[in-house]
């Protein structure tokens, strides 16, 4: 009995492994989508969400039969700030700012709530209905937030291009050659 359940731990343990080799990156990068970290350095909160998410993916690898680890892991991921928040924690995406400047980033303009929709709603795909299910709101209240969140994004124009270099001359017209001996 005790064989057989090693071995079933142990190829649990190996599809464990396959499907973080192969989800990892997309997962870290959602992860750090909702921390509000920037990509492009190392993101502790990013990394300890996700970690925290695979953690309780593991748990439950044996009780997933033939659902998404993906999807489980997604719910995670999105459940987690929410579950801090309420045990008295403050919440990833709240400490992630707090111990930093502002990055300027374009999702660093929403609110934990409004970034997390938008995540889940454009960068993964997922349904509204479905949406609204997993965070246990109403699909308006979801609707509401995503079209606000992206009226949010719209609104932050670019500033005007800069003007060109002063040792910069503009161009020579056309038919006209210029004067060499000019200054």
């Amino acid at each position: 009995m005790r064989e057989r359940r090693s071995e079933q731990e142990r190829r649990h343990a190996r599809e464990f492994e396959r499907f973080v080799a192969g989800a990892a990156g997309r997962l870290l990068h959602t992860a750090t989508l909702l921390t509000g970290e920037p990509a492009a350095r190392p993101a502790p909160a990013a990394e300890e969400l996700l970690l925290r998410a695979l953690s309780r993916t593991y748990a439950d690898w044996g009780r997933l039969r033939g659902d998404d680890p993906y999807a489980h892991t997604r719910q995670e991921l999105a459940a987690l700030p929410q579950a801090l928040k309420e045990q008295g924690g403050a919440p990833i995406a709240h400490t992630a700012r707090r111990h930093r400047r502002p990055r300027g980033g374009l999702l660093d303009r929403l609110s934990p709530q409004e970034r997390l929709v938008l995540v889940l709603r454009l960068y993964e795909d997922v349904a509204e209905e479905q949406t609204a299910a997993q965070l246990g709101l109403p699909a308006e209240r979801v609707h509401t937030l995503c079209l606000h969140a992206l009226g949010q994004l719209r609104s932050r124009r670019p500033g005007p291009a800069p003007f060109p270099a002063a040792d910069s001359a503009p161009a020579p017209a056309t038919g006209t050659t210029p004067d060499p001996t000019a200054p």
